[in-house]
């Protein structure tokens, strides 16, 4: 075989080899289901392989409120400001995991709760576990009412002790309410 013919047989090769990589998505999709939006610091919905939309609420945490109303939006009170602060934080940081995650995530669900979400543990492509990374940054606390459902509670609660001992995020502010206790005063 003479030169020139080597090349194009090359040529020819890596481009078939590039046009079959390229239809691998197709072929082999991304794991995971792609979340379509982020609702607050701990819930998501997403859309299954089956195109279906349901809702995962994080399993062993639980993150400041974020404002619904316009009447909540409005407020000037200042356990309202400061809870939907903190809320903002916490949603704005998972929809950046979210998104540097390819919008797609790993979920390994624990049950159903009575508004009929998927209660479970959270992880992206990168196996970084959302729940973690939340209260590491003291944008989350450990919600120890269902603590004993939680697989992975020995992982949460030193997250949160880490980020306590530390004052980060909302430990480090002495005027925040837990969001259990915010919800209840203000049901």
């Amino acid at each position: 075989m003479n030169k020139l013919t080597k090349q194009i047989i090359i040529w020819l090769g890596t481009g078939i080899i590039v046009l079959s990589l390229m239809g691998c998505n197709r072929l082999f999709p991304p794991a995971g289901d792609i979340v379509e939006r982020v609702s607050d610091g701990d819930t998501l919905v997403l859309k299954g392989a089956d195109g279906k939309k349901f809702t995962v609420r994080f399993a062993c945490v639980d993150t400041p409120e974020v404002p619904h109303s316009k009447k909540e939006k409005s407020s000037k009170r200042v356990r309202d400001v400061n809870q939907f602060s903190w809320g903002v934080k916490a949603q704005t940081r998972v929809e950046e995991l979210v998104k540097q995650s390819g919008d797609r995530v790993k979920l390994n669900i624990i049950e159903s709760d009575r508004y009929g979400r998927k209660v479970a543990e959270v992880r992206l492509k990168d196996g970084a576990f959302v729940q973690q990374v939340l209260l590491q940054e003291g944008l989350a606390k450990v919600y120890r009412p269902y603590l004993s459902k939680c697989p992975s509670k020995d992982i949460v609660q030193q997250a949160e002790a880490q980020a306590q001992q530390q004052k980060i995020g909302i430990w480090s502010d002495a005027k925040f309410v837990d969001p259990w206790n915010y919800r209840k005063v203000n049901k």
